[in-house]
């Protein structure tokens, strides 16, 4: 990951989780549903672990979870209180 990024990749880990819990999705329950292991969704959505996702990934977790994908890429409200 280019550290230029690091931000939004922060965003993008931090709106996963909203919109997986908001659906009320536990982190083991999604990684199931996407094939990868709970250590990747946990290291996705921790805010200080530099872990990169691909587009086939963020548009797997996008169905599951029922949000458009361009959701997890633009800058609003629902994480700014978070990233702090």
């Amino acid at each position: 990951m280019k550290e230029e990024y690091y931000d939004e990749y922060r965003r993008i880990g931090l709106k996963i989780s909203y919109y997986r819990k908001l659906k009320g999705m536990t982190q083991e329950q999604l990684a199931e549903k996407i094939n990868k292991n709970l250590a990747f969704i946990g290291a996705v959505e921790a805010p200080n672990i530099n872990r990169t996702v691909s587009l086939d990934t963020l548009f797997d977790i996008a169905k599951v979870l029922n949000v458009p994908p361009h959701k997890f890429l633009i800058d609003d409200e629902i994480v700014h209180s978070r990233i702090g």
